[in-house]
Parts: C-alpha cells; structure tokens; sequence
C-alpha cells in the first residue's frame, strides 16, 4: 500500500514536470525573439580643405623674409652644389610667382640665379643700379650682419623692363655665401618713389628694426 502510494506520487511529480516543460517549449516557440534592427554605419565626413587664393603677383616683405628664411634653412640642411643647383632652376621649388631666391659668395659673385643664369660666375659686386647705387654690395653688407634690408631701382621684366623700386632682402647661409631675394613696389617715377630722394644710396639695415 505504502509503496503504491509511493508510485503515485512520484508518477504525478513526474507528469507535472513535463507538463511544465512542455509549456515552456511552447512558449519558446510561440514568442517572437526581438532581433536589433541593424543600423546603418555612420559615416564620418571629411572635412572639405579650406581653399586659400594666393596673388602670386602681390607679396608682402614679411613673406619675402620668411620665404629667404625657409631657403636658407634648405641651404644649411642640404649640400651647397644641391642647394645652388635648386636655386637656379626656374621649374624648383624656390621660384613662386614674383619670388625667386638669388646666391652670391661673400666676393660678390653671383653663385645662383634663376632668371639671370648668364650671371653666374660673374662678381657684380661694383654694379650699380639704375640710380647708380652699389645694391650688390648694400645687399652683401645686409648679409654680413646677418640679415637685412636695402632698396634700389632695377628694370622689372615682367612690366616691359621699366626701372622701379625693389625691395631686397637678404640673409647669410654661412660666412661664405649668403641668399637674397626682393619685390618691385612701383615704377621709379611715382609719387612714392618720388617721396624717397632718389639721388641718395640705399642703406642696407638690419630686419631688427623693420
């Protein structure tokens, strides 16, 4: 008796069980699993370069000087025939526009030139601009202090040679040659041509006070 009581027991636990997993397993396969949509993947935008127009014709003297700067920087850093080589060649990169980069030696020879190659190898240190100013040796002097600053008139080529006034710079690479570059700043017969007295020699200073 005891042990059909037993029997029955167990039986029913049993049938309970899987009445449970049976309802489980219905539920399992009646109830939607919810899958994440998939997103779509973000993009990152580039940013659009900023276009920067540059007058290739119009140069400020702070840009002539870091220009000079940069190409003496390249002058130290690479090998002098490299250097002069670069230099003179009108398709490299230190001629831009109206910038171009000169050489001399500390003699007064011209060692590089991009416009005016037929000069290299000839000491222009006693030439004299259209207003009879010594400009090599203004610019030369400039060099020796380190950098500097001179004015004197010389024909533009790019406005049918007529004589006007040029900023030069220049700047030494070390004490036996140095870099120069200038800019035109208007015909020598205009009013602020005229404002500087013509008849008195281009100073060299030095960029400290400019």
């Amino acid at each position: 008796m005891t042990w059909n009581l037993r029997s029955l027991a167990i039986s029913g636990i049993l049938i309970i069980g899987f009445l449970i997993c049976a309802g489980c397993t219905q539920c399992l396969a009646t109830t939607p699993v919810k899958v994440p949509a998939p997103t779509a993947p973000t993009v990152m935008e580039s940013a659009s370069p900023v276009a920067t127009t540059i007058n290739p014709n119009v140069v400020t003297k702070e840009e002539m000087v870091a220009f000079v700067k940069e190409a003496v920087t390249y002058a130290r850093q690479n090998s002098k025939e490299k250097s002069l080589a670069e230099f003179s060649n009108k398709n490299g990169s230190f001629f831009r526009g109206v910038l171009y980069i000169y050489a001399y030696d500390i003699n007064g020879t011209t060692i590089a030139h991009p416009i005016n190659p037929e000069k290299i190898g000839v000491n222009r240190i006693n030439e004299k601009d259209a207003e009879g100013n010594l400009f090599i040796q203004n610019l030369r002097q400039a060099a020796i202090n380190g950098t500097g600053f001179t004015t004197y008139y010389y024909i533009n080529p790019i406005k049918n040679n007529t004589v006007e006034m040029k900023l030069g710079y220049a700047m030494s690479v070390d004490p036996s040659w140095w870099l120069g570059s200038g800019i035109y700043q208007g015909p020598a017969d205009t009013p602020i041509a005229s404002a500087m007295n013509l008849s008195v020699t281009s100073v060299a200073t030095t960029d400290k006070g400019k």
